[in-house]
């Protein structure tokens, strides 16, 4: 799968970054037909208790699906927005199987 991620407004960070790519390798483990993920990175300065934001964008077989999260830091917001994707990913491979 190719992963893409930017930071809007934001330096890159090659932590976060490694963070990114284990947890979707995790998923492309588990769906192996994910084809690419994009990810923005952004802070909203107006949000003094969470205000970074972490949204995905998973490329599959069919419609692509979406997923945002605003937390108090990135690693969360990465961790929500996953566990929010793979929610749909379950949904979507239940549309896969044969009768």
């Amino acid at each position: 799968m190719t992963v893409i991620i930017q930071y809007v407004q934001l330096d890159r960070s090659e932590s976060l970054d490694a963070f990114i790519e284990k947890r979707l390798q995790k998923l492309t483990k588990k769906y192996e037909w994910l084809i690419s993920a994009d990810v923005a990175i952004k802070e909203d300065v107006k949000d003094n208790v969470n205000g970074k934001i972490c949204s995905m964008e998973l490329s599959l077989p069919g419609p692509r699906i979406f997923a945002t999260s605003n937390e108090r830091n990135y690693e969360l917001a990465v961790k929500e927005t996953i566990s929010d994707l793979e929610k749909q990913l379950k949904k979507r491979k239940e549309t896969f199987k044969t009768h």
